[in-house]
């Protein structure tokens, strides 16, 4: 039986619906990440799992029990949030030990728990401070160490990081990868950056308007997403899409017909065409970094409008003659002047059909 499992899940507030019916399993130990747009309903979901939204419908099951209507304090879970909700009044340790303390836990145990835990986190030297002597980066470490005090069996993050400047989002991103080796406890986190989502996770969930639109691993959803919505939510910069009609399929190749492209076609090489037919409106999907210069077959013309010089790539936006905007991501600094025209190739392509699922 999966560790956590969330089946049909719906939260609607008044007429509105956050979350539409979302079924989904974790095992033990797994890392989970929810990401989607703003409103999709992730931290609702995660809300729900901790027990502190009420669900419309559905159930919730954490470690085999139904924990649907359970108290959020009896489901053995812990919550560390954006912001880090820590008692200004009290010190490090005092934060630390205050759950613990709720629950009449001997003195000996909170010492025990407090400093193993400030081992892990290396805060050790910090205890005795009050939050307003930490920086962002030990505030949260702190935050988190509260957490783990408590020993849960499950971990829930609401966009832990998201407070914090880049360097210190990248050594937390590090510590809580870590922190997860160390503890094998399952954990499941929301945020909006795909960085931290790619890096983390064991597998990713894909949310869109309350509804998963696909779960998979890193890899599966970078190399085979299931939609347009994911093909373009995954990956950073994001998918570029041209409209374009199938001429003619072949055994292993196909002919499309687009004004965006060179010449108003291209003949792509394709594992499989059987679902497709002559005059079908599809969309053609090309990732940024898939872009060749000067290829001995392009497909693509592009008048380069702006440069960003990003040290070891560039990124270059543009337009096609037809007027769709092309970013393309090139290694080192090509030195592409702004107005020149650009002759791509692709060494990779994703089609989808008019309802946008992956061909």
């Amino acid at each position: 039986m999966p560790f956590l499992g969330l089946k049909n899940v719906v939260k609607s507030f008044g007429v509105h619906s956050a979350v539409r019916g979302v079924s989904f399993d974790a095992e033990a130990g797994e890392f989970i990440v929810f990401v989607g747009p703003s409103g999709c309903g992730k931290s609702t979901l995660l809300r729900i799992i901790a027990g502190l939204e009420e669900l419309s419908e559905g159930s919730v099951f954490i470690d085999g029990r139904d924990v649907t209507h359970i108290a959020p304090a009896e489901r053995q879970v812990s919550m560390v949030f954006q912001s880090y909700a820590l008692y200004p009044h009290m010190t490090v340790f005092q934060n630390m030990a205050f759950g613990l303390e709720m629950v009449n836990t001997s003195k000996v145990e909170i010492e025990r728990r407090v400093r193993e835990t400030a081992r892990i986190l290396q805060i050790e030297n910090l205890l005795e401070r009050k939050p307003k002597q930490l920086s962002g980066g030990q505030r949260q470490r702190v935050a988190i160490g509260r957490a783990i005090v408590r020993s849960p069996k499950l971990f829930l993050f609401d966009e832990p990081l998201s407070n914090l400047d880049a360097d210190l989002r990248t050594q937390m991103r590090v510590e809580i990868a870590k922190l997860h080796r160390d503890l094998g406890v399952t954990m499941v986190y929301v945020t909006h950056d795909q960085i931290e989502a790619m890096t983390l996770a064991d597998r990713i969930v894909v949310l869109n308007d309350g509804l998963i639109e696909q779960v998979g691993s890193p890899s599966e959803l970078y190399d085979s997403p299931a939609n347009i919505f994911v093909a373009g939510f995954i990956g950073s910069p994001k998918m570029n899409f041209f409209k374009a009609e199938v001429g003619s399929v072949g055994r292993d190749e196909l002919v499309l017909a687009s004004p965006t492209l060179l010449n108003g076609k291209a003949k792509l090489a394709a594992k499989t065409n059987s679902r497709l037919t002559p005059g079908e409106q599809v969309t053609i999907g090309v990732r940024p970094s898939a872009l060749i210069l000067d290829p001995p077959q392009p497909i693509l013309a592009m008048t380069a409008e702006v440069s960003e010089n990003l040290g070891g790539e560039t990124q270059i936006y543009g337009r096609t003659p037809a007027g769709d905007p092309v970013v393309w991501l090139a290694q080192g600094r090509p030195g592409i002047e702004v107005g020149s025209t650009l002759r791509l190739g692709a060494a990779k392509t994703y089609l989808f059909d008019h309802r946008g699922k992956a061909l």
